[in-house]
């Protein structure tokens, strides 16, 4: 098929799938100090949620590029919703057992299902049209990613949060049958959405069964079965690079935004989760500004742009006071909305028959959402400083300004300019 032809009902379709597993990921930052309470956990135990993620697109990257050179994309989408929705119901014996370690293995079976489905759609766009308009056809779609992270926040804190949430003092004051009938009921408060978004994503599941999309071939002759050759392009080596410390920025400042509120700003765990849902807001309105600014500044310029920004907020994240630090985290949301997208297509751009490969390397290097957030919720246990644990953010976004320079400097990435 013709890569400048246009596919408008696989391109909505595949993006739907974009608004999905943002929201799974955006409930992350209502789960994490939800079970940081219930089981009185420390920075550390908690960031464990976000291990138990992102670990799973380490495992399952290269088996699911794998699959798709085998299958075609739309048997590894078919297979990633699958998981996905697997592993959104095992929440139910999960609560049931009131075992934190069961909550960590079923978000590790819904991750195993999102790197599937990242690893296939996010090349699947790429490919699906016009090459010239690749990054901003991604970053569009990236967008109802940024809108899921508005929304998931205000759902996830409704239906999930304690409105007044008891301290781990008070949890260890009460009788043992008060205490267990409390941690219970914590647990239980999980099940719901999460049930009802299994549900949701097997009805997806159906429709892209029974719905034809159109199967992309790029040019195999150029490939190769050892996925790793796909780094003798220099840009998918600088893309698995920026991408690893890209994720393990957006998780610390996502993730842990609820905790930093509380523990930091001063803010009440009831009020945190709007915080979230406006950090979430300012991702969504960040990827579509950031993708109409494509339109005239080169993406790779943007993204440059858009890292300084995010390491200068970063800075007055760690040395600000009271809630203002909360308006740097969201002015950070806002910054970093194009990065993942433009470091995606960049790495994938040019690399002919190896880009399946490609994609399974970038979706791999998403681990750092697993190694990056422990390290800061060790340095903060370590150092009694939530605060000066954020270094660890400013490093990662000095990594994603690196490979902007770097990338311009090389100018030999002629597909992911915009239009100037």
């Amino acid at each position: 098929m013709e890569r400048n032809k246009k596919y408008p009902f696989a391109i909505i379709l595949i993006t739907s799938l974009f608004f999905f597993w943002g929201f799974i990921h955006n409930l992350d930052p209502i789960l994490i100090p939800h079970l940081r309470n219930a089981f009185s956990l420390t920075h550390f135990q908690a960031s464990l949620v976000d291990s138990a993620v992102f670990i799973a697109y380490f495992l399952l990257a290269i088996p699911a590029g794998s699959l798709m050179k085998r299958f075609g994309y739309k048997v590894g989408i078919v297979v990633g919703l699958l998981l996905f929705a697997l592993g959104c119901f095992l929440f139910v014996p999960a609560a049931n057992m009131v075992d934190y370690t069961y909550f960590l293995g079923a978000l590790f079976v819904v991750s195993c299902g999102l790197a599937i489905l990242e690893t296939a759609a996010n090349p699947y766009i790429t490919v699906l049209g016009d090459p010239s308009k690749a990054t901003e056809r991604l970053n569009f779609a990236q967008s109802f990613n940024g809108l899921a992270a508005f929304v998931a926040p205000i759902i996830g804190g409704k239906y999930i949060l304690t409105e007044q949430p008891k301290s781990a003092q008070e949890i260890t004051l009460l009788p043992e049958k008060a205490r267990e009938a409390y941690i219970q009921a914590e647990a239980a408060a999980v099940m719901g959405p999460y049930l009802i978004l299994g549900v949701i994503i097997l009805v997806v599941t159906l429709l892209f069964i029974f719905v034809k999309l159109p199967e992309i071939h790029e040019n195999e002759i150029n490939g190769s079965n050892n996925v790793f050759r796909a780094f003798k392009h220099k840009n998918v080596s600088w893309a698995v690079l920026a991408q690893f410390f890209y994720i393990g920025a957006q998780v610390c400042v996502l993730s842990f935004l609820v905790m930093f509120a509380t523990d930091v700003s001063g803010v009440s765990g009831s009020d945190a989760k709007y915080f979230a849902g406006v950090a979430g807001l300012a991702f969504m309105l960040g990827r579509f500004i950031g993708t109409f600014f494509m339109r005239f500044i080169p993406p790779l310029q943007l993204l440059l742009i858009y890292a300084f920004c995010a390491m200068l907020l970063t800075l007055y994240v760690i040395y600000g006071h009271g809630v203002s630090t909360l308006y740097a985290m969201i002015g950070i949301a806002f910054f970093m909305s194009i990065m993942f997208p433009t470091i995606f297509a960049v790495g994938v751009s040019n690399v002919g028959g190896d880009t399946k490969s490609a994609s399974s390397l970038i979706i791999m290097s998403i681990v750092g959402g697993a190694a990056i957030p422990p390290l800061l919720g060790l340095l903060s246990d370590s150092i009694g400083s939530f605060q000066l644990a954020y270094y660890v953010v400013f490093v990662c976004f000095a990594v994603v300004a690196l490979f902007a320079w770097n990338n311009i400097a090389n100018d030999h990435l002629p597909e992911v300019r915009g239009k100037h």
